[in-house]
């Protein structure tokens, strides 16, 4: 007969220790109370937790502002950010972003440079990383223990390899063991859409859902799938390149990967440009300028972006009826869709797709975290791991 393994109380205390942690990185402050409410703790294991980790200069605690109940007030639980730092990085095919994010998710400074063909290699942007990532670390008095990298492109996750980022014309780049050592800490790489939809789901728009989709549209279009409260990453990572979707009989127009008819071709930037009948070299910045001068103008803002709103609702059908969820989270460029237009997708999808009638309608958003949405999700994606050892 055999026994039943029983954790031992060490390992019992680690895991609600950690859950804690985690909980107030996500969750922001937390009387003592509402954590034992939470994590289904006694009050007395919620003390001994919260007395060790402000002991350790992990979380502070403060009474609350307002009381409204009579008697000692349970004392409000605050994660210190500078307690866990870790390294965002946001590439992009014109721009890198990177940040420190403190425990909690805060933001605590920020660099970044615009991409040009001569400094798009791996080398340009792995030197300019390094170089940039220590004086900002310096001017802010932490230090780092982890990375998260945001990638356009199809990464494997266990080691960061980044097998092809057309967009960015690289392949086969050995991202995340070059960085691993030349930034002396643990590097996490991710498809950035990948990245987008961990941000969401834990900060955003889709926080609380158990099965999103996130869809993004810069020059290229990517998607990261959460499946019942996790990431989906398919084989070997490789997952998410729903912007090379075979949306055109064979005769489509060319795309970065080298096929023709990719759902990107018809709502990616240079399909913005087309529709707002700018040259398709035009900036980011005069794209979204011509979005937003469309706002005053519904049947105008219809007209004009008819057809890519069309292919859009074309392409999100087949992702809901391929994903199921309940949810899809719009980023980057589709947040600058004017609100009619939007309106007219979520309903076409809701109406056209089977697997959202049978759910009883997926709703269609757009994504509240903004331009930082990657660079949260690379944080994440770091503290994933930083978290269990704080």
């Amino acid at each position: 007969m055999t026994s039943t393994p029983v954790a031992r109380p060490d390992e019992v205390r680690r895991y609600n220790r950690s859950t804690l942690l985690r909980t107030l990185h996500l969750t922001g402050p937390c009387t003592r109370a509402s954590l034992a409410g939470e994590l289904g703790l006694n009050r007395s294991t919620i003390k001994t937790l919260v007395d060790g980790l402000a002991g350790a200069g992990v979380v502070a605690e403060r009474v609350p502002r307002t009381q409204r109940q009579a008697g000692r007030p349970s004392l409000l639980v605050l994660p210190r950010p500078e307690a866990a730092v870790v390294l965002a990085v946001d590439v992009r095919v014109g721009h890198v972003a990177l940040a420190l994010v403190g425990l909690g998710g805060q933001i605590l400074g920020r660099d970044g440079w615009n991409l040009r063909e001569r400094t798009r290699t791996p080398e340009e942007v792995v030197t300019r990383l390094v170089e940039s990532a220590g004086p900002l670390a310096a001017d802010l008095g932490v230090r780092p223990v982890a990375c998260g990298i945001s990638v356009p492109g199809v990464v494997r996750r266990a080691d960061g390899h980044v097998h092809e980022a057309p967009n960015l014309r690289w392949s086969d780049v050995a991202l995340g063991s070059r960085l691993t050592r030349a930034l002396d800490m643990p590097v996490v790489v991710g498809n950035d859409a990948e990245l987008g939809a961990l941000a969401e789901n834990l900060r955003g728009r889709a926080t609380g859902a158990a099965d999103v989709v996130f869809v993004s549209a810069d020059i290229g279009v990517g998607g990261g799938v959460i499946a019942q409260s996790a990431s989906l990453r398919g084989g070997a990572g490789y997952l998410g390149e729903i912007g090379h979707m075979a949306v055109h009989h064979p005769g489509g127009r060319p795309c970065y990967c080298g096929s023709t008819g990719c759902w990107e071709t018809e709502v990616g930037e240079a399909a913005f440009c087309r529709a707002l009948g700018l040259p398709e070299t035009s900036s980011r910045g005069r794209v979204v300028a011509a979005l937003r001068g469309l706002r005053a103008d519904d049947e105008g803002a219809r007209r004009r972006l008819g057809d890519l709103a069309e292919w859009l609702t074309l392409g999100l059908v087949n992702v809901v009826n391929l994903f199921g969820p309940e949810l899809v989270v719009l980023g980057d460029l589709f947040t600058e869709l004017p609100a009619p237009v939007l309106d007219d997708v979520d309903r076409a999808v809701r109406a056209r797709s089977l697997v959202s009638r049978a759910l009883g309608g997926v709703r269609v958003r757009t994504s509240a975290l903004g331009t930082d949405v990657k660079l949260l999700g690379a944080a994440e994606a770091a503290f994933e791991d930083v978290l269990d050892t704080v």
